[in-house]
């Protein structure tokens, strides 16, 4: 994958101001892609969610990017109200928020009918695990591969920094409402 391609799947990467964790994010990217059966055109169709069934038309980049955004809407309201008694490293946050669930391209596999599945690899191991493997390979920081790692329920087994919890909310106030909606 080249920088373009990446660029038109993840935008929001340039608002990492780092270059070296925008480099290092990217990396993180190109190595689930590389390892994946999914392209970057499975990633634009497929459902975010293998819980709600085959007919969710929320893609699994409508999700990511949505994350990321609110993430980011929400970093900025903070270091604006709190008078800096709540620091928000608004690239640690961007930088989680784009890798949240890298790990989930090595957990699907597409059935014949190129409908995402979960494969053999995503039953023994979730997508923070394998999502934190790949961005530690990539270099990616430890203040940004603990966002990965405690963005899901397992992070509610550690204390998360103000970035983690950030992810967390923004990710689940955009997956839980579709998980738990009532059906009348």
């Amino acid at each position: 994958m080249n920088n373009k391609e990446l660029i038109e799947l993840w935008p929001e990467i340039e608002w990492i101001q780092d270059e070296g964790l925008r480099n290092q994010t990217a990396l993180t990217w190109e190595l689930a892609l590389e390892r994946s059966v999914l392209k970057p055109e499975d990633l634009r169709r497929i459902p975010f969610t293998l819980l709600c069934g085959p007919d969710l038309k929320v893609t699994f980049m409508d999700h990511k990017r949505s994350v990321v955004h609110i993430a980011r809407d929400a970093g900025n309201k903070i270091n604006e109200m709190y008078h800096g008694e709540l620091p928000v490293n608004m690239d640690v946050l961007i930088a989680g928020a784009i890798l949240a669930d890298v790990g989930k391209l090595l957990e699907y596999e597409l059935d014949a009918d190129g409908k995402a599945i979960q494969g053999n690899y995503g039953k023994y191991l979730r997508h923070p695990f394998s999502g934190v493997s790949l961005a530690e390979e990539a270099g990616v920081p430890a203040e940004v591969c603990h966002i990965i790692a405690t963005h899901a329920g397992e992070g509610n087994m550690v204390k998360r920094t103000t970035e983690a919890y950030i992810v967390h909310h923004a990710d689940f106030m955009t997956f839980l409402p579709f998980k738990d909606r009532l059906k009348v």
